[in-house]
């Protein structure tokens, strides 16, 4: 059986936790879970079973997988996102492709992704880039 390295999941959590300014009890309280359960994840040290880590996914608003596998379990494929042909795309958005995926930490890209995105819903003048 292979150990729980904790580490990966808790720079996760404390990261995205920071990130709105949460409580180990407000984050907890805020995805559904327990008061305690995320203070168990990140201080303690316990591996959150895999629908915690889903709710947890769905209260931060990352892939469910990023978490899953920060914790040590196998990405599910409910989850997996849709490939796209590299061919469909333009050169320019290729380019971008390939240097946003050259961005290790996913919480970093997600943000960097956001704010490309509401430069982009600007630009179309869209109110909501989501």
């Amino acid at each position: 059986m292979v150990r729980y390295d904790p580490e990966p999941l808790v720079r996760m959590l404390e990261h995205l936790r920071h990130e709105r300014n949460e409580s180990y009890r407000e984050a907890s309280l805020r995805a559904g879970l327990d008061q305690e359960a995320v203070r168990r994840y990140c201080v303690r040290k316990q591996r959150p079973q895999m629908q915690a880590l889903i709710v947890l996914a769905d209260h931060y608003g990352v892939n469910p997988n990023e978490l899953l596998q920060a914790a040590g379990y196998r990405p599910l494929l409910l989850f997996k996102r849709v490939e796209v042909d590299p061919d469909s795309l333009s050169s320019d958005v290729k380019e971008l492709v390939d240097d946003l995926s050259q961005i290790a930490d996913p919480v970093l890209r997600r943000r960097i992704v956001k704010a490309v995105r509401v430069l982009v819903s600007g630009y179309l003048g869209q109110a909501d880039p989501s």
